[in-house]
């Protein structure tokens, strides 16, 4: 702090000195009007002249130095708005997109709830079971809008997910079919054979295929409505590996569920006349 004071003090004085010395010489020059130039006198006009032209190229640095400063700072203060402009840009669009996505899914669910011959209910997830015993989710509709246990529930494209395991007045909580605890009645689309899908953790079996039953890659698989838990005809999956062992009399049959459960969000669950009564 002393040193920077010492300095600007030693400035000031050099400028000072500089500022006499050019009105001295300045002065000399004048006084010799038409006089003879001589050696003395072209020496005292160069040094005029130079100091002159130092005095000049300093203020122009320094005015230059400060415009650039006005102008970066003017620019800087335009890009922080122009920033700004760009971060609610994109936040609208990320808005909209997610309008749109949710436009989309809820025609869906309203174009899959006219074509039910039940009537129904859509729910949103709200959780999962934190326990993670069971792969199981919870949605924002209860016993005060007609859901029990045991119902049906499905995705927007009619997709089997799971079903409702426990109800209070507003939530309950579904048991996804993709846990080795749940079991729909299905059968084969195109050959009609029949059997029980059974979750894995994270896809189906089809269970109980005696192995003469005619059953290949592609097949689709569909609810079969035994058991008087899912309408008959809703969508399970594909068959995606069929083996046949020589051991045992079923065959081995692994199905790609027809509901994505990594991105399950609207739930549609299929309600029954006696719990509209009730």
């Amino acid at each position: 702090m002393r040193k920077s004071k010492k300095r600007s003090r030693q400035l000031k004085v050099f400028l000072l000195f500089g500022l006499f010395l050019t009105l001295i010489l300045i002065l000399i020059v004048s006084a010799v009007g038409r006089r003879e130039f001589n050696p003395v006198h072209k020496l005292a006009l160069e040094l005029v002249g130079s100091l002159q032209s130092g005095v000049a190229k300093f203020m122009a640095a320094g005015q230059g130095v400060w415009g650039g400063y006005v102008a970066l700072w003017d620019v800087r203060e335009e890009n922080l708005r122009l920033e700004a402009r760009l971060r609610q840009a994109q936040m609208d669009m990320v808005r909209y997109r997610e309008a749109m996505a949710t436009n989309v899914t809820l025609e869906k669910l309203l174009q899959l709830k006219e074509s039910l011959s039940a009537p129904s209910v859509t729910a949103m997830i709200v959780g999962r079971d934190p326990a993670q015993w069971f792969n199981t989710v919870i949605i924002n509709q209860g016993a005060s809008d007609a859901v029990q246990q045991g119902m049906p529930v499905v995705d927007a494209s009619g997709g089997v997910v799971g079903q409702v395991r426990n109800a209070s007045p507003h939530y309950a909580k579904v048991l996804l079919a993709n846990d080795p605890n749940s079991a729909v009645d299905a059968l084969v689309q195109e050959s009609r054979v029949q059997g029980v899908i059974k979750g894995n953790g994270k896809g189906f079996v089809l269970n109980y295929v005696l192995k003469n039953s005619e059953v290949k890659v592609g097949d689709r698989v569909v609810t079969s409505g035994l058991g008087g838990v899912f309408p008959k005809g809703q969508p399970v999956g594909t068959v995606s590996r069929v083996v046949r062992s020589q051991r045992g009399m079923f065959q081995f049959i692994e199905v790609e569920p027809a509901a994505d459960f990594s991105r399950l969000e609207y739930l549609v669950v299929i309600l029954n006349e006696k719990s509209l009564e009730e």
